[in-house]
């Protein structure tokens, strides 16, 4: 996996496993003078662009993302990674027995020697 800049964990409000992670905040000041921080949306990267590490045959509605997440990934935390994968917003819409679900590596890494 990449490792983050230093700038960028200590500008960060978010954890590197989290999906927000590096991604910046930005702050409105409203008409009665408050300031509301938010963070910049998030685009969902193109999957065809991901390493395809593997594809996961979904064998039952039970399967829960987090649970395949954990076991593939090291991490429940980074189910979304495998939403990303499948660009897809909700976990939910993966989770349909006879699938096939992609698990790539995250955006901008790439397998060895470049595969």
């Amino acid at each position: 996996m990449a490792i983050a800049p230093a700038s960028l964990l200590r500008n960060s409000r978010f954890p590197p496993n989290s999906r927000y992670f590096g991604i910046p905040t930005l702050t409105l000041k409203t008409a009665d003078g408050r300031q509301l921080t938010y963070v910049r949306r998030r685009f969902i990267p193109d999957p065809s662009k991901l390493h395809l590490l593997l594809e996961h045959l979904v064998e039952d509605d039970s399967e829960r993302i987090d649970n395949l997440a954990a076991q593939v990934l090291g991490d429940p935390l980074q189910f979304w990674r495998i939403c990303d994968a499948n660009g897809v917003l909700r976990p939910g819409d993966l989770l349909r027995a006879g699938a096939t679900i992609r698990i790539t590596l995250p955006e901008g890494v790439t397998g060895f020697n470049g595969a």
